[in-house]
């Protein structure tokens, strides 16, 4: 089990650039980044195989702000597919064309040119991160953003000794394009990956990761802020470190009331901050991260593992392994999600919409599609409100801002077409399911409901949704089928936690509510990779305001052409 010289504390690593970007001058700093998408050998798990990188790394590289800085990523694409990034949480207030996901906001950088990201931090601190936004392609091309608070402004807890990014993902042996072009061909799911990994390390459950093994070294008595991620495709996954308390102090980057947990749920696009303190007995302890999946659906259900290392402990020293939560623990994961609240204090409020001018209901449904050539005869569809989402061949935002007609329609509807017991015995029916490149607009500053509710059409299943543009306040969840009348009288309209992206349970529902205050194109879509291709997705036009501050920025001149 032991690690060989390639062992580095990647904790001295993050703090020699955290010290460094902390003497930055006190004022607004405009960042600049250059990432070069690249094709790179990379070796896991026996055997090398070319992936999509940025500046050759896996992950790729962190970029560091400070609240209230600009930051310019000049996007370079040398690879041979089509490239968009995205800056996964980052509001962009009225700046959609800075928010990267193709054919929404942005056609894609094409094989040979550039496009330089003008990204504003306004009014976030905290984790969050940037990913692909085309294909499968954030397989390998993602990465960590963080934002320092205000010069003065310390953090609400306890300030850690040290910092550590900890960013889990997945790992398939072959091609991932590939894979998931000869799923689409045959009309079956593509094949699930081969391995979790931990900042891009399965660890030495695995075959040949001796050196494929992250460590952090850490201090007796020190306290460590560890800020993870899940840049995951397709798993929810659990995360626990053997023999130590993890306390929740963030949520993407938003502070939360902190609590003590052994181990955290997150899932694909979620970002979480938690404090932990060195404070057990010297020695070698796993950290792990294994998915969770309370419904009949496979998963890659290995565990990925690092290694919580205090100095001077050598490396021949076996490490323990933590309990985590069984794969299926539905229990766990609704106790511990009804423990995340919004910190809701004089400097970190938490303004819920109390008042609704909009209500939606969106129901989230699997079906199959005719496909003759497919294995058995059908594909399988997603669907919100029974309309499985088409991707246009422009980019909505454009479309909009410079009102280009018959790229997409603003007839989404509030509710679904056709009411029935969505979670009661399941239904292989997909309800005459539509397909089209429908929108829903949106009042600039009205204030929105949003319930998702999970259906059994085919399956019932977790699913991650994810809001670009926006924050929003999950307000309630439960079993079962919304009831409009009994449910809403439980919500939490005192500190409900504030995020980006939120789970809807399986065989359940989440109500969110924000403030539709950022004009422009915002997409909206399940965070499982598998499930966006199938079409679970969708987009929201938010209506220009009266004053020019309330309006869309003009598009920048470098734009990708379609």
């Amino acid at each position: 089990m032991a690690i060989n010289g390639d062992f580095v504390s990647k904790t001295t690593i993050f703090l020699v650039g955290l010290i460094a970007f902390i003497s930055f001058p006190a004022e607004a700093a405009v960042r600049k980044y250059q990432f070069d998408i690249q094709v790179k050998n990379v070796s896991r798990l026996c055997h090398a195989k070319p992936i999509v990188t940025v500046n050759g790394r896996f992950p790729g590289p962190t970029i560091y702000a400070r609240e209230g800085d600009r930051v310019i990523v000049n996007v370079t694409n040398h690879a041979k597919y089509n490239m968009s990034i995205h800056w996964h949480g980052l509001k962009q207030y009225r700046n959609g064309w800075a928010d990267g996901p193709a054919y929404i906001t942005q056609c894609p950088i094409k094989t040979g040119n550039s496009y330089a990201y003008d990204l504003n931090v306004t009014a976030q601190r905290g984790t969050l991160w940037w990913h692909a936004h085309i294909l499968w392609l954030r397989a390998t091309v993602y990465g960590a953003i963080v934002i320092m608070p205000k010069q003065g402004m310390p953090y609400p807890f306890l300030k850690p000794n040290m910092e550590q990014l900890v960013v889990l993902g997945e790992w398939w042996h072959k091609d991932v394009e590939e894979i998931v072009k000869q799923g689409n061909n045959m009309g079956l799911p593509p094949n699930m990956s081969d391995a979790h990994t931990i900042n891009g390390k399965p660890g030495p459950l695995f075959p040949c990761s001796e050196k494929h093994t992250f460590a952090m070294e850490v201090e007796s008595g020190k306290t460590y802020l560890l800020r993870i991620i899940n840049a995951a495709l397709n798993d929810e996954l659990f995360f626990a470190i053997a023999g130590h308390n993890m306390t929740v102090v963030e949520v993407d980057a938003v502070y939360t009331k902190p609590f003590i947990t052994q181990a955290i749920l997150i899932a694909p696009g979620q970002t979480t901050n938690v404090l932990i303190q060195a404070n057990q007995s010297p020695g070698r302890y796993f950290m792990v991260a294994k998915p969770f999946m309370d419904a009949p659906i496979p998963v890659d259900n290995k565990t990925a593992t690092g290694i919580f290392q205090y100095n001077g402990i050598p490396n021949t020293v076996l490490p323990t392994l933590p309990q985590l939560p069984a794969s299926n623990d539905t229990d766990f994961a609704l106790s511990y999600n009804k423990k995340l609240k919004s910190l809701n204090s004089a400097n970190f409020p938490a303004n819920v919409p109390l008042k609704v001018d909009r209500k939606l209901f969106y129901t989230v449904g699997f079906g199959k599609d005719s496909c003759p050539t497919c294995v058995n005869g059908t594909r399988i569809l997603a669907s919100l409100n029974n309309i499985s989402f088409v991707m246009p061949k422009i980019g909505l935002l454009q479309a909009h801002y410079f009102n280009i007609s018959g790229v997409f329609r603003t007839d989404f509807p509030d509710k679904p077409p056709k009411p029935f017991n969505y979670t009661g015995a399941p239904l292989t029916a997909n309800l005459g399911t539509a397909h089209g490149t429908r929108l829903s607009k949106i009042a600039f500053n009205s204030t929105v409901e949003l319930v998702l509710q999970d259906t059994n059409l085919l399956t019932v299943e977790s699913h991650p949704f994810h809001l670009h543009g926006y924050n929003f306040f999950v307000v309630g969840t439960g079993i079962g089928n919304f009831d409009p009348v009994k449910d809403p009288a439980k919500y939490n309209l005192v500190d409900p936690v504030e995020r980006n992206t939120v789970g809807v349970p399986t065989g359940g529902w989440t109500a969110i509510r924000f403030r539709a205050d950022n004009p422009g194109v915002w997409f909206m879509h399940c965070h499982l990779e598998l499930h966006t291709g199938w079409g679970l997705k969708m987009a929201f036009v938010v209506e220009d305001g009266k004053g020019a501050d309330q309006s869309i920025l003009p598009p920048p001149k470098d734009l990708p052409p379609c």
